[in-house]
């Protein structure tokens, strides 16, 4: 119950809790997307690559969010351009703006005066006492812009991350929806670097819609599905990060984990149970 006490007690907690819940929501609807589009390198990369915006803005002392959010937004529109166009291959751009990215932010950190190792705790693996009412709202605004988006264009979307020449022949703007979609991938990874930190965040946005994929196929259950197995398993790992102080990132990837294994398991039992049959 200690948790639950200190809830009502400290404002951090509750930011935390909030932001635990609104990013499950945001990582599950949008994972969906990026695995079944099979962009999870791409996610990475826009991940690592948010770094540079991270090490500029600390450098110049502004909010390293900010800057974070628009390095991430520019990379994920400069690789979907990069591949769409041809001129240079899809797999080859996220490699050098992952490497660039992580070298930009670790040149202008070191740079920065009074730099410590320690100031990068908090971003590469998470901390719950660093998330702010205004990251809150943001990630509020981000999840009902995300859920409207999912109600009113769940099919488009679904057609373009399956197979963009149908999508095409369909008369859908599947260029728009990739950019599109590259942008919002970037916005929902920089607003859940608090909670996940850098180097974890790519499990949250994967792991989830894995879990649930491994119990179904339909397009519109994963996406229904994967946010409230995120949910579930953000709000755990906050809760044991908080009663045994281990890093909530590190936290939240041991429960999905767990899910996991337990999911493959439980769909092995049903096959050889059907076989049996």
């Amino acid at each position: 119950m200690g948790f639950f006490s200190d809830l009502v007690q400290f404002g951090y907690l509750s930011n935390a809790l909030t932001a635990c819940v609104l990013s499950g929501i945001t990582c599950g609807v949008i994972g969906t997307y990026v695995v079944c589009r099979r962009m999870v390198f791409l996610a990475g990369g826009i991940t690592h690559a948010s770094f540079g915006g991270l090490g500029i803005a600390f450098y110049l002392g502004t909010n390293p969010i900010g800057g974070a959010l628009l390095f991430a937004v520019l990379s994920a529109l400069g690789i979907e351009w990069a591949g769409s166009r041809g001129r240079i291959r899809e797999d080859s751009a996220i490699g050098i703006i992952w490497s660039v990215g992580m070298a930009v932010g670790a040149l202008f950190m070191s740079l920065r005066p009074g730099y410590t190792s320690g100031d990068l705790s908090a971003y590469l693996f998470g901390s719950i006492v660093t998330v702010t009412r205004g990251d809150v709202a943001a990630l509020a605004v981000l999840t009902a812009a995300i859920l409207v988006g999912a109600v009113l264009w769940l099919r488009p979307v679904m057609y373009v991350a399956f197979d963009r020449d149908f999508a095409r022949s369909r008369g859908i703007p599947t260029r728009v929806i990739s950019y599109l979609m590259a942008a919002l991938i970037a916005v929902t990874i920089v607003l859940s670097i608090r909670i996940m930190g850098i180097v974890l965040l790519i499990s949250l946005v994967t792991m989830p819609v894995v879990i649930v994929n491994t119990l179904s196929r339909s397009y519109r259950t994963i996406v229904l599905a994967a946010p409230l197995v995120a949910v579930a398993a953000n709000v755990a790992g906050l809760i044991t990060s908080y009663r045994f102080e281990v890093p909530p990132g590190a936290a939240i990837i041991f429960t999905l984990t767990v899910t996991l294994i337990g999911a493959k398991l439980l769909t092995l039992r049903s096959r050889k149970t059907g076989a049996a049959a």
